[in-house]
């Protein structure tokens, strides 16, 4: 009997399981039946609705403009992005090329290619690049033919319509935290037994700063532990030798027990200011800053780094950085904003009050959600003036929106170069690059397509 009872209560316990299944299912199609209707207005729920091109296309359409990611930086085929009060459909599909409702295209820099744009470019079409990388990811978008073909333009420079300057720094908590603080006499303790006084990490070697030979020539003259593949002559612990574990608090442990970290950028360009200034600072280390000439609008005091000008020579940074090392007391006033938490660079704090995104903070958008709700926000100004009967507002890029000098080789005698070395490209391809930004522009103009034949003759006709 009690088999009996229990065989019956499974069977009760099923039958109800699959009522509520059903219960559930008619709902779920009912929800889904709203898709169909042609008159539906995509009432999105949160920020974002994920669609199909098929839904999309039959109910989009005269309702939210479509903007399209021509050279993805995402790789979504729908959605429907919400920007306040307006909504664009993005999609990563190029068949809405054509659209009527197509207002807008997005690029993103480091894979823009030459060979599919979109062409014909219509008078609403809004252009927009999105680039926050090396100038040696796509050299050609750096030179005022090509940049001045965009609307809107999000990269490193403080001059575009989305400044991402600080795009690596989280928040200026972060930078003034003692989370990561190291004392001085502790540095000193490990400095007289195990660690040289300065620490380089990088393995991305001979870019066009020509940052590696600057550093061969300065090893010659004070010591320097370099972790990295470059220089390579201090191994890390197994477990933090992939490039991934560059945010791991044992990495950052190493690196704070240091008095001086080489931030040497792989660019030298304005406001082109990465994680390698921005960690040290973290750190409470002392930056050794080569990149962006203008460096100092961005620190978070007029002495928190030590800054090298591209014609200080190696012999002489290393004679300053030993006078810090030998003196605690001239060492800590690169430290003194740290100790005192306190950030007195007024530009750094409003770009930081004021930017309209965030760094991992879930209360804003990130850089890309903005870059592309900026355009959104313009494609929809542009529709509301036409329903007004006002004639359509202009946005375009400047040549100071991206823009970096021809690359510099330092003279040091280092030794033979490296047979693998990259050194000596990058003037070169600098030069080319002018030749392929004054082609491309020659071309696109004409608004139709072109082949990568047609691309190269125009190029080599210059």
């Amino acid at each position: 009997m009690a088999r009996l009872s229990l065989r019956k209560l499974s069977v009760f316990c099923l039958c109800i399981s699959a009522f509520i299944f059903l219960v559930i299912t008619f709902q779920v199609a009912e929800e889904l039946g709203q898709f169909d209707d042609p008159v539906h207005r995509w009432e999105a729920q949160g920020t974002s609705d994920l669609l199909t091109d098929e839904k999309i296309a039959r109910s989009s359409e005269g309702h939210y403009p479509v903007i399209v990611w021509w050279s993805p930086l995402i790789g979504e085929q729908g959605r429907l992005g919400e920007c306040g009060r307006n909504r664009c459909f993005f999609t990563v599909n190029r068949s809405y090329h054509a659209l009527p409702s197509t207002h807008a295209f997005l690029f993103y820099g480091t894979d823009l290619n030459i060979e599919n744009l979109p062409l014909p470019r219509q008078e609403h079409h809004h252009w927009a690049l999105f680039h926050e990388e090396s100038p040696k990811n796509n050299y050609k978008l750096f030179h005022e033919p090509v940049i001045t073909l965009f609307n809107h333009t999000a990269t490193f420079s403080q001059h575009s319509h989305l400044p991402l300057v600080t795009q690596h720094l989280q928040s200026l908590d972060s930078l003034t935290s003692h989370i990561h603080l190291v004392p001085l006499a502790q540095k000193n303790h490990l400095r007289a037994r195990v660690l040289a006084p300065v620490v380089y990490v990088q393995s991305d070697c001979d870019p066009p700063s020509d940052r590696d030979v600057y550093v061969a020539k300065l090893m010659r003259y004070i010591p320097v532990d370099s972790y990295g593949q470059c220089l390579h002559n201090r191994d890390l612990p197994a477990h933090l030798q992939e490039s991934t574990a560059m945010d791991e608090q044992g990495f950052y442990d190493i690196l704070a027990r240091y008095k001086f970290i080489l931030a040497f950028e792989n660019a030298i360009c304005d406001d082109y200011i990465t994680e390698k200034l921005w960690r040290p600072l973290k750190l409470g280390v002392v930056p050794v800053y080569f990149g962006a000439p203008n460096v100092r609008q961005w620190l978070p005091s007029n002495r928190s780094a030590v800054v090298v000008n591209l014609d200080t020579p190696p012999e002489r940074l290393a004679e300053y950085l030993k006078s810090l090392d030998d003196n605690d007391e001239e060492y800590l006033t690169y430290l003194e904003w740290k100790r005192k938490r306190e950030v007195t660079n007024e530009v750094l704090v409003s770009e930081m009050k004021y930017r309209p995104w965030g760094v991992q903070d879930l209360t804003q958008n990130n850089y890309i959600d903005a870059f592309e709700c900026m355009v959104c926000d313009r494609v929809w100004e542009n529709i509301n003036r036409h329903k007004q009967g006002l004639q359509s507002k202009t946005w375009q890029a400047e040549a100071n929106h991206l823009r970096c000098p021809r690359p510099r080789l330092f003279d040091f005698d280092v030794g033979p170069p490296k047979e693998s070395s990259l050194r000596n490209i990058w003037r070169p391809s600098y030069d080319q690059s002018v030749k392929e930004a004054k082609a491309m522009r020659r071309l696109v103009v004409k608004n139709k397509n072109f082949t990568v034949a047609e691309f190269w003759k125009e190029v080599f006709s210059f």
